[in-house]
């Protein structure tokens, strides 16, 4: 199991475009959701940030071994959803993996992510 939490700078200007990305995936979150599953993505939570002038996207996910890549899927949603990550993110500046510390999933949720 993977948890991770990831940041990603947003480019200039886009944040219109990210409040309709925001929008449009819980807009459509029954099929969200429908992708997670072959991903064996168990939660995926997306924060958004103001800091200093910038402004930031964090991924927060707990992802089961061997799921498909978002990049590999061939579901409409996550089509949508990639084209919106290439307008909006600025891959110049990379991303940032905070390091994990301490998971803490009870037993019982853990056997269930199993299963």
């Amino acid at each position: 199991m993977k948890v991770e939490l990831t940041r990603y700078r947003v480019k200039e200007g886009k944040t219109p475009k990210v409040m309709e990305w925001l929008d449009f995936l819980n807009n459509h979150m029954e099929d969200v959701l429908v992708t997670l599953e072959g991903e064996k993505m168990f939660v995926e939570t997306i924060f958004h940030e103001h800091l200093n002038g910038e402004e930031y996207l964090y991924w927060y996910s707990v992802q089961g071994n061997g799921g498909l890549d978002v990049e590999d899927s061939a579901h409409w949603i996550d089509k949508k959803h990639l084209e919106y990550w290439d307008e909006c993110i600025d891959e110049s500046f990379g991303s940032v993996d905070l390091t994990t510390k301490v998971v803490m999933i009870p037993e019982k949720v853990r056997a269930s992510m199993n299963d």
